[in-house]
């Protein structure tokens, strides 16, 4: 009888024991687990996505990560970005070295930047970069003294867009180069004279191109014309017969000119006889002509020999 009761403790204990150090194992198990850490309250805006920044009140850094004070302000940053979802606002950011578009869309030229958006509209952001000073600006919503951007230069714009695409081309062509001159080992200079033969090849396509679009779009009335190629022989025709015209009067006027000169000659020549003797001695005394005499019969003259012909 002893000898039952004292087997029943000890199979009590034993397993009060295991009891215990299975109610360990499942403690230090569940304390060994991974804790589920919530969400990363810090989103990554892409060229992909960026357009739901559009919507909503969202504050968005704009960083690289070789930029010194970039690296300075990331911590403060994920410290807001904790507080994000408590004052309803998004927190963001976004590295201009894997998002050349939006570097240009955005034109990035200092870094950090930060912007503060809100249904669409952009305001820089340009306070004390501490936690505080990004909670006070929320909060207390200072971003309204703030003047926005201009519609012309907002992310969405025409212009925008074309830096966008202008940045990813350079973005493009600077990985073309490195690919050719790490890659293939192609010399820097040699990198330069493809791009050079390139740009000028594509600048005399798009000039062709452009110049067949504006003939077919705006055609020239002049050689649209049926009748154009026929006036244009009439008016060369005309030309030509005009041409011939003042041809003949110049040399009309020429053989006039001769004509004078030679009657001019004759004349003198009449004047010089009648003024001496043929033998070219001196006219007797009482027969000669004075001067006006002699002028006056050669006017006579002349004017009988114009009545004649």
């Amino acid at each position: 009888m002893a000898s039952s009761r004292a087997t029943g403790t000890a199979i009590m204990l034993q397993t009060k024991h295991r009891s215990w150090i299975y109610c360990l194992f499942v403690l230090v198990h569940l304390m060994s687990l991974p804790v589920l850490a919530k969400p990363d309250s810090l989103k990554e805006v892409t060229d992909g996505n960026w357009e739901e920044i559009l919507t909503g009140e969202w504050m968005i850094e704009f960083y690289a990560p070789w930029c010194p004070a970039c690296q300075q302000l990331q911590p403060v940053w994920k410290e807001f970005a904790d507080w994000g979802e408590d004052m309803g606002v998004n927190i963001a950011k976004v590295d201009v070295t894997e998002q050349p578009g939006l570097s240009g869309r955005f034109i990035i030229t200092s870094l950090p930047t930060i912007y503060h958006c809100k249904d669409g509209v952009f305001r820089k952001y340009q306070g004390a970069r501490t936690k505080d000073d990004f909670l006070t600006f929320i909060h207390d919503q200072k971003w309204k003294a703030v003047e926005p951007v201009s519609s012309w230069f907002g992310p969405s714009s025409f212009l925008m867009n074309s830096m966008s695409a202008l940045f990813k081309l350079s973005m493009f062509i600077r990985r073309c180069h490195n690919y050719m001159t790490e890659q293939l080992g192609i010399p820097v200079w040699g990198s330069y004279v493809i791009f050079g033969l390139a740009t000028l090849f594509s600048g005399l396509v798009l000039g062709l191109l452009l110049v067949f679009i504006a003939d077919f779009v705006f055609p020239s009335r002049r050689f649209s014309s049926p009748d154009y190629y026929q006036k244009k022989q009439t008016m060369e025709q005309a030309r030509l017969i005009q041409q011939q015209e003042d041809e003949h009067e110049a040399d009309g006027e020429e053989d006039d000119d001769e004509d004078e000169e030679e009657e001019d000659r004759d004349r003198d020549e009449v004047w010089r006889r009648r003024r001496g003797s043929p033998e070219g001695r001196p006219e007797p005394k009482g027969q000669g002509f004075s001067d006006e005499a002699l002028r006056k019969r050669v006017l006579r003259s002349r004017e009988e020999e114009e009545e004649d012909t």
